[in-house]
């Protein structure tokens, strides 16, 4: 009886630290893993596994789209429920559409586990993480960020890897340039062998085309729309073209120009906002336009670090200080629009009762003093 019961302990035991030394292996994957330098994206793809299983019932990972080459599209969604049941709206943010902006991806994993690791202790955090839910995908142009990872040749690559149409040699299309947003009409080239070649046609791009398709289906939903680029230290709003200015231009530009100050604020790193004709150059069919066109009130182009000295060649030792400025823009700009949504509705709707209650009462004195 004694044996037994000495067994049934060491057994228990065993069980429970075994669960403790799973729990600690997936904690220590997580707090391992090296934000502070460029991942591969065979090591980005663990990273998106692990972040799911380490974080069950708040992320979860959706395919959206397949590649020319056949990779799978993948986003991250981090959704909590809402307490009171009220319906939730939507951040999509989505990095490495150029290929060679490798701070990008970097930053997209860096703002993932910025949320993970605040929405349950900062209170303002937790308040959007329950209004919001958050669509990140750290790399969407896969077969052109794989394609710079070969070799030194290779690490300058832009554009997707799509073959070339006919009577041309050169592959992919830049697919900033191939969204259905003033598509072909300025700062584009229809050369195939430019890097600012836009394609045969509008979301001609399978990666065009996934974004295009799932976010067009949730335009009710996504209330802001973040696309992360490389370089300039620049917060661009809608539009590329210079003759057309968005309806709510005045806000972008001060949820925009709010932003480019928290991210100068950071490390004293001068940051700007502005429409990319005012201070970068002029161009059509990027995903911001689209998705301004599409109906997504606040939509932004950030340009991260830094002003020409490594330019695409950004070294490590400057991923973290860039991504912290990168988190301060994105929040203030998710703010931003989660308080024009949420504590505007709340006002109005105190507002709307106030009336209600004074009109109830008003009418209640009209009908037994004056009418009787």
């Amino acid at each position: 009886m004694l044996k037994s019961g000495l067994l049934f302990l060491l057994l228990s035991f065993s069980g429970c630290a075994a669960l403790l030394f799973r729990d600690i292996e997936q904690q220590s994957t997580t707090r391992n893993y090296d934000y502070t330098k460029y991942h591969n994206m065979s090591e980005i793809s663990a990273w998106m596994e692990q972040i799911v299983k380490e974080n069950p019932g708040v992320v979860t990972s959706q395919t959206y789209g397949k590649t020319f080459e056949g990779r799978d599209i993948t986003l991250l969604k981090i959704s909590v429920a809402n307490p009171d049941g009220k319906e939730k709206k939507a951040v999509w943010m989505d990095c490495g559409i150029h290929a060679r902006e490798w701070i990008a991806p970097a930053f997209c994993q860096w703002f993932v586990r910025e949320v993970l690791q605040t929405y349950r202790t900062d209170e303002k955090m937790k308040e959007m993480v329950q209004n919001l839910d958050f669509y990140v995908t750290p790399v969407l142009n896969i077969d052109g960020y794989v394609y710079t990872w070969i070799n030194e040749t290779t690490r300058l690559w832009r554009k997707s890897r799509s073959p070339p149409p006919a009577n041309c040699t050169c592959y992919g299309v830049d697919l900033n340039r191939n969204f259905n947003a003033n598509w072909g009409t300025v700062g584009v080239s229809t050369d195939c062998c430019s890097n600012t070649y836009c394609g045969e046609s509008p979301a001609s791009e399978k990666e065009a085309q996934a974004v295009t398709e799932f976010v067009k289906n949730r335009t009710k939903e996504i209330i802001c729309f973040l696309t992360i680029h490389s370089y300039g230290q620049q917060v661009l709003l809608p539009y590329g073209h210079p003759q057309i200015m968005a309806p709510n231009h005045a806000e972008l530009l001060e949820a925009g120009t709010g932003a480019a100050k928290a991210m100068t604020a950071v490390h004293k790193q001068e940051y700007e906002a502005g429409t990319p004709p005012e201070i970068l150059y002029e161009f059509s069919g990027s995903s911001k336009d689209w998705a301004r066109l599409a109906g997504i009130p606040f939509s932004y182009t950030f340009e991260l670090r830094d002003k020409n000295e490594f330019g695409f060649l950004l070294p490590e030792d400057q991923i973290q200080p860039a991504c912290q400025e990168a988190y301060a823009g994105a929040r203030h700009i998710i703010t931003y629009a989660h308080d024009k949504f949420f504590t505007d509705s709340n006002n109005a709707g105190a507002v709307s009762a106030s009336i209600t209650l004074w009109v109830t009462a008003l009418t209640s004195y009209l009908i037994t003093y004056v009418l009787e």
